[in-house]
């Protein structure tokens, strides 16, 4: 027996369940890069870690600039309540990304994390503005 199987996998009702999850809470690089090139992107993308400089500096094409801390409910107003934000910091070793969810999430806002970050951006390839 191996640590792959020292622990069976899950039934498949319970995988898909878990898997689904973690889709309505997250979204990668690659879909992230492919959506941002449609004429009608459906989401917000923010930048949420780092000051305006280092932004102004590196950025994904398309992102707003808005720091976690920075979020209230009076800054979200600007956009309708059903607007749907996607949010990234940093990458894996950052926690903004979440900080910032979070704070959407109990501001009653649709959210999801780019998981990968800058440094899944980079490692993908993608071009900074």
């Amino acid at each position: 027996m191996s640590y792959v199987t020292d622990y069976p996998a899950a039934a498949p009702e319970i995988a898909a369940a878990h898997f689904l999850q973690r889709l309505n809470l997250e979204t990668d690089c690659d879909d992230v890069h492919s959506a941002m090139k449609e004429e009608d992107v459906d989401f917000v993308l923010l930048h949420v870690v780092g000051s305006p400089e280092a932004f102004a500096r590196r950025h994904i094409p398309g992102a707003l600039h808005l720091r976690h801390r920075d979020i209230s409910a009076e800054r979200m107003a600007e956009w309708p309540a059903d607007t749907l934000f996607v949010v990234y910091c940093a990458g894996p070793h950052c926690n903004g990304a979440d900080r910032a969810a979070l704070k959407l999430a109990r501001l009653g806002r649709p959210v999801k994390i780019m998981i990968g970050g800058i440094t899944g951006w980079a490692d993908e390839g993608f071009s900074f503005n």
